[in-house]
């Protein structure tokens, strides 16, 4: 993971370290603009925002200095799995004002959740109060309209720094929290998977190309609780091959929420993706699963996707969860880029993925994340 070179915060007579930058200055190319803290740059926005009108002007040299597309390999040497790069270098962490409640990460500078690490190791599965799931319906809901926000972005010659950016400026307008930004310090507003990447996809200036295949993952905190979920999604005209890998992964977690009702265990929820996954001759990621979700980001219980697991826990009324099935093209084992966060494919081959957050109920389960329009169909951009 690149580290972001430490600057002097820009507030008169403030000469404190400063790590934060204006999201439009950003946007606009407009160079420097670093603060401190929320305090900083709200104390000089009556004049800061001056920057962006005169960059907005007809050959100002600002308006003439936009970010380009470059490709500048931060690990030279490293060997990648398949035709992939990041394409460096990264925008500064986004700034998120004082009035939009923070998880207890977010201006660690670690980025480590001490409420997840008190919890780490347990098996024990909350089951929420009635209040609690009313917390959880309302942050899904708001997840839910940021990722088909990000939806609407998707296209060719799209960069994902600019998806990434949208769904930043969504959240903030909610008054959510976007989960990802400084968790464990991921640096980002949401997670941007093209092609290889299987998950934890870091946005940055490659621009989508015609036939990629992109998954976009939306978490976001309001008022104590996260929310999760995520979908792939086609750019442009994409091939047979990927079209098949898409719409399995699908099914596979629609198959999976089908089973969800008390008294199942979590660890038949991998049988049922494992068996349609190589009916169609594509292969389970192991690595990463689903997760219990509610006041903590990640907590029990864990959700493997693949058979013969060894997850522990039976379904009761009041468990939050996602299923969030990874099913690849070739071979189901993953490898990690330098930065940290990136997996992709060990052979090179594609991954698609798609995830729910689901509440168990007294006979099933309610899918919290479900598309506002048709209840949870799939749909596809292209």
């Amino acid at each position: 993971m690149a580290a972001i070179q430490a600057k002097e915060c820009e507030t008169e007579g403030c000469s404190k370290e400063a790590k934060l930058q204006c999201p439009r200055c950003i946007t606009l190319g407009i160079q420097g603009s670093y603060f401190c803290s929320q305090e900083c740059f709200k104390k000089n926005w009556v004049t800061h925002k001056l920057q962006h009108k005169k960059a907005k002007e007809p050959n100002s040299e600002e308006s003439n200095n936009c970010p380009k597309d470059i490709n500048t390999d931060p690990w030279p040497g490293y060997r990648y799995t398949g035709v992939l790069r990041p394409h460096y270098p990264l925008t500064p962490l986004r700034l998120v004002t004082s009035d939009i409640q923070r998880p207890d990460y977010a201006d660690h500078s670690r980025g480590m959740s001490e409420s997840e690490q008190t919890l780490k190791g347990t098996s024990q599965i909350k089951i929420l109060s009635p209040e609690d799931i009313e917390g959880m319906r309302v942050v899904c809901k708001l997840a839910r309209e940021v990722l088909d926000i990000a939806a609407l972005m998707v296209k060719p010659g799209i960069t994902t720094e600019e998806i990434d950016h949208t769904v930043h400026l969504a959240c903030t307008a909610r008054k959510c929290y976007p989960s990802p930004l400084n968790y464990y310090n991921f640096p980002k507003s949401c997670c941007t998977s093209v092609n290889e990447v299987i998950c934890h996809g870091i946005p940055d200036r490659r621009a989508l190309q015609d036939g990629d295949i992109l998954n976009v993952d939306i978490t976001v905190y309001h008022n104590g609780f996260h929310g999760d979920l995520n979908e792939t999604f086609y750019v442009g005209e994409v091939d047979e091959g990927a079209k098949k890998l898409v719409e399995t992964t699908y099914e596979c977690l629609m198959q999976a929420i089908d089973s969800v009702k008390p008294g199942i265990r979590y660890r038949e929820l991998g049988n049922i993706i494992q068996k349609h996954a190589q009916a169609n001759c594509f292969s389970v990621v192991r690595s990463y699963c689903g997760h219990g979700i509610h006041r903590l980001f990640h907590t029990a219980p864990n959700v493997p996707h693949y058979a013969k697991n060894k997850a522990v826990g039976v379904m009761k009324p009041g468990h939050v969860f996602t299923i969030e099935p990874m099913i690849c093209e070739g071979g189901w084992q993953d490898e990690t880029w330098p930065d940290g966060w990136t997996a992709v494919t060990r052979d090179g081959k594609r991954s698609a993925q798609f995830e729910h957050t689901l509440l168990v109920t007294e006979t099933g389960c309610e899918i919290l994340t479900c598309r506002l329009d048709d209840k949870g169909d799939a749909h596809f951009i292209s």
